[in-house]
Parts: structure tokens; C-alpha cells; sequence
């Protein structure tokens, strides 16, 4: 017998006596001529990139088939807006720690994700296709399953949301830093849950430094802020020196450096059908967060209309609408999701604060302890891993 063909009778033998364990397993003829099932999410907020993540992370290695999620979204990196009342204070915290990359977070999960850095201007929902403003380009992305986590904007003018990209976003917030710092006299209008941690965090800063006035607490008085009750602030205009001139509801006026306006904000639904939304402009939802009646359109976070716009409220819907997404993927029923009825906050005032959750008070120093750094330290993670 020839070397040749000892060596090929030895191979034979071995293949035969290892059944081909070492042999890759062949590719499963029905995944292969699947098409990937396409989930695209519209918006970079904490609602979409929280559903993305937990998507993903679920979905793996349940042997549902090929799947792809793209993401839409005006901003290439995330904005911690939970910081904001403190960030506009110059020098506070860095840009660092309010804005973060969103594509370097998924890059661990391969072609299974896809950020397009571009505006939505509408969706066509017979063709199920989103239509797409990227550098001027006007494109249509397909979709099977379409998540709308726009978010919201202010309805004012202010550094608080988004301003349309994240070069536009970091240069406002720059502007701001430098007016708040320039500025002796600043009126914060609008005394909401923002609106007093904005007077908080700049009386706390400053101290007498500058004058504070917030117009609608004991804690602000405390720290020098001086107290307008129930008015509001009906016009601000610029005068010729720079400063800006403030009528009051109830006919006053003052002058003053800067007016930070805190009030109200409205939902990014602009580029959405009519017919979705309800009078207020927010999507209307079921309880399974989809659209009613079309069960391949979800909308979670401030642009849903089921539960108040809060943090922990959009963190709830996240998780739950990712594990939704992952039973459409193996077939089985989604599961309905249950609306918190339990009122709940918490601001932060200079070193103290004023939270509830339901009817129980939490003391002021439990509110500072848990959000004195504004949780910009979650940042990482969020875009990490969802968390």
C-alpha cells in the first residue's frame, strides 16, 4: 500500500470512528431562507435604547430565527437630560458624562444592529416603511415591527431635551452654561418638578452670588430663592441692552439677566399619522403598548399617552415591550402590561429635597442621598447594556 493511501484510509477511519464530531454543524435549511424578522426603533431616547438592548440580550440563543434591529434616531449620542438643572451651571459636569455614543453600546451584537443617524418625517403604515431624512437624503426604511420612542421637546426654548443633533444639543447647553454664568439675576419660570430643582441647584451654587427668583417652598427660601406664588410668567422679551423683560400673570414686571424657562413639554409625534394620535398629540396605546389595531406598532416613554412622562414609568415600559418583542420572535402571545397606579417623585433641592411615593413622604435627606449626582454615573451602563 502506497503512503497516499495509508494516509487517506487513516482519515477515513478517523472520520468514521469520530462520527464527524469535529465537523461544523450544517446550516438549518429553513433559518436559511428566512428572511430576518426587521424591529425598527424610532428615537435615540432611554426608551429605545433600553427596548434595543433588552431585545437583543432576550432574544439570544432562543433559536427564533434571523432577526435585525434598526435604530433611527436624530442624536449619535445620548443625552443624560436627567442632569441638566445642574450641567447648565458652567463647569459642573462635563460634556463627558451628559453625552455618550450610542453605536459603540451595540457593536457587541454585530449585523443584528444598525443605527442610521437621521430624522423620521413620517411613516407610511399600508407599505410599513419609515421615511427617512439622513444629510439631506430622503430614504424609506422597511420595517415588520416599528417601536416609537421619540421622546419630547420643551415648549419653550431651553437646554432641557434634544435640540435636533447632538452638535446642536452640546451647543446650546454650551450658550446656556455661559449666560447662567454671566448672569446676576436669573428667573426660573415655571415651578414644576424641573423648575425647582433648576432654582435649587442655582441658589445652592451660587448662594447670594446672584439673585434667584422662581415663579409659581420653604427649602428654596431657605437657600435665598425668592418665591412668586401662583403667578407665571406670560412674556419675556429681549431689550435693546440684553436683558429681558418679564410680565407676570398677575401684571407685574421685572427685568432680569436670563429667564430659564421650565414649563411644559410636548411629544415628538410630529412626523406620526393624526389618526394615532390623541388631542394632546400623544400616540395612543393599548395594554400591550401597540397602537390599537395595529399590533406591529408600538410606542413607549413621553410620546405614549398611557402613563405620565417619569423616568422609572418609561424604564417599566422598556423592559416589558423588549420582552413582547422576543415572544413575537418564538411565536407565542404577548403579555399585557399593567399601568402604575401609584403617584411617585422625587427633587432634589440643594442638599435636601421633597419626594413621595403614593401617600408616604420621603425625607429630604433619603431624596438627596439618592440622586445627589443627578445618576450620570448610570450613563455607561445604559449605553452598555440597557441598565
Amino acid at each position: 500500500m502506497s503512503l497516499s493511501a495509508l494516509l487517506n484510509y487513516l482519515a477515513n477511519a478517523f472520520h468514521f470512528i469520530t462520527c464527524g464530531i469535529f465537523l461544523e454543524p450544517s446550516p438549518n435549511p429553513k433559518t436559511m431562507s428566512q428572511k430576518p424578522k426587521h424591529f425598527v426603533t424610532v428615537g435615540g431616547s432611554f426608551a429605545s435604547v433600553r427596548t434595543a438592548h433588552k431585545f437583543l440580550q432576550g432574544v439570544h440563543n432562543k433559536n427564533a430565527g434571523p432577526y435585525k434591529v434598526t435604530m433611527i434616531s436624530r442624536d449619535s449620542h445620548f443625552f443624560w437630560n436627567l442632569a441638566t438643572p445642574r450641567a447648565i451651571i458652567p463647569g459642573t459636569i462635563p460634556d463627558d458624562s451628559l453625552f455618550q455614543a450610542i453605536a459603540p453600546g451595540f457593536a457587541k451584537y454585530g449585523d443584528k444592529f444598525e443605527l442610521i443617524v437621521g430624522t423620521a418625517m413620517g411613516i407610511d403604515i399600508g407599505n410599513k416603511q419609515v421615511k427617512v431624512s439622513k444629510a439631506g437624503q430622503e430614504t424609506f426604511i422597511s420595517y415588520d415591527h416599528l417601536l416609537i420612542g421619540t421622546g419630547s421637546s420643551t415648549k419653550a426654548e431651553s437646554p432641557f431635551k434634544s435640540r435636533g443633533s447632538t452638535d446642536a444639543t452640546k451647543d446650546y447647553l454650551h450658550t446656556y452654561q455661559k449666560r447662567v454664568g454671566e448672569a446676576h439675576s436669573i428667573i426660573v419660570a415655571g415651578a414644576g418638578p424641573t423648575g425647582v430643582e433648576v432654582a435649587g441647584e442655582l441658589a445652592d451654587y451660587y448662594g447670594n452670588k446672584k439673585e434667584i427668583t422662581l415663579s409659581a417652598h420653604s427649602q428654596l427660601e431657605k437657600l435665598g430663592v425668592t418665591i412668586r406664588l401662583s403667578t407665571k410668567v406670560n412674556e419675556s422679551i429681549t431689550l435693546p441692552n440684553g436683558k429681558q423683560k418679564v410680565t407676570f400673570s398677575n401684571g407685574k414686571t421685572a427685568v432680569t439677566d436670563l429667564v430659564i424657562p421650565t414649563f411644559g413639554v410636548v411629544p415628538n409625534s410630529s412626523f406620526i399619522p393624526p389618526d394615532l394620535l390623541d388631542a394632546h398629540g400623544y400616540i395612543k396605546v393599548n395594554q400591550y403598548l401597540a397602537i390599537e389595531g395595529r399590533e406591529d406598532i408600538f410606542a413607549i416613554g413621553d410620546v405614549s399617552n398611557l402613563e405620565a412622562p417619569q423616568f422609572w414609568f418609561v424604564n417599566t415600559q422598556a423592559g416589558h415591550l423588549a420582552k413582547n418583542l422576543v415572544q413575537i420572535m418564538l411565536g407565542k402571545p404577548m403579555i399585557p402590561y399593567k399601568a402604575s397606579t401609584t403617584a411617585m417623585g422625587g427633587i432634589q433641592i440643594g442638599k435636601s429635597g421633597v419626594g413621595h411615593y403614593g401617600n408616604w413622604r420621603i425625607p429630604g435627606f433619603m431624596v438627596h442621598a439618592i440622586r445627589k449626582t443627578l445618576f450620570v454615573e448610570q450613563l455607561p451602563k445604559m449605553i452598555d447594556n440597557g441598565n
